[in-house]
């Protein structure tokens, strides 16, 4: 009976392996085609729709997680999430995080400078829709690396 179970375990295991490895990709995994407007991350992956992108790079200090895209066009992407922030309180690494809801804003795209036939977004635009890190104004733009 044992064995039965053993091969068993090992089956759906081998299974999952094998539709893991087969599925089609997403666009909300980071998934993108050619004529995609990309994001780019702090280690120069190229993303589509990301569901979190750290935007400090050196500290991690800020990340935006979960993420909803409403759009995402060659001009601009736009959706939600929440900016999770470190306090630094009393030093940043023994700060808490704290999630803050958030619009996010995509603009001004341009040639990657790797790849000029790749374009990607240069400013990241936060509203703050509710409460903020009481250093942070309403409004946050940053430039984008590339």
């Amino acid at each position: 009976m044992q064995r039965h179970k053993l091969k068993a375990a090992v089956l759906i295991c081998a299974a999952a392996s094998l539709a893991t490895a087969v599925a089609p990709a997403s666009a909300s995994t980071g998934t993108q085609s050619p004529a995609d407007v990309v994001i780019v991350d702090c280690f120069s992956h190229p993303q589509v729709r990301p569901n979190e992108f750290l935007i400090a790079c050196g500290d991690g200090n800020s990340i935006l997680t979960a993420l909803r895209w409403s759009d995402w066009k060659p001009n601009f992407a736009a959706g939600r999430g929440l900016n999770v922030v470190n306090d630094c309180q009393p030093f940043c690494a023994a700060g808490t995080f704290h999630p803050y809801p958030v619009t996010v804003r995509l603009d001004r795209s341009e040639p990657l400078n790797k790849n000029p036939h790749q374009r990607h977004y240069t400013q990241l635009r936060l509203v703050f829709t509710d409460s903020r890190p009481s250093e942070m104004p309403r409004v946050v733009t940053y430039r984008l690396w590339s």
